[in-house]
């Protein structure tokens, strides 16, 4: 591909309609995050307060230990949502770089077209 300044036009369109994508599965992953964390949080006090009533003499941390192991998918669910929106981020992230440096080289055609 040669580097003329359609080439350059193009290539920020596509990179702004891909930035555009990318936030709005950024915007999905941390309400996906947000849900997945109060309902984990929910599970977690109810298991918690389950221990504390129960007959059984348990330490804090013991309860806190049980209160996970049983809800260890809603945990999973949790950490695969956060790395998830972590992802979303950095690809967010990648874009915005892209269209930095397409910028940057669009600048330096222009400025060599000038002379």
């Amino acid at each position: 591909m040669s580097i003329t300044p359609q080439a350059i036009e193009k290539r920020l369109y596509d990179l702004s309609k891909e930035l555009d994508t990318a936030h709005a599965d950024l915007v999905n992953a941390e309400n996906e995050y947000h849900v997945k964390t109060a309902s984990y949080e929910i599970n977690m006090a109810k298991t918690r307060i389950k221990y504390a009533q129960a007959d059984m003499k348990m330490t804090v941390s013991q309860r806190e230990d049980q209160a996970l192991l049983e809800n260890a998918e809603a945990h999973m669910a949790l950490a695969i949502a956060e790395a998830n929106v972590k992802a979303n981020r950095a690809n967010v992230s990648r874009l915005k770089t892209q269209v930095d440096i397409t910028r940057s080289i669009s600048s330096s055609i222009k400025a060599t077209l000038e002379l």
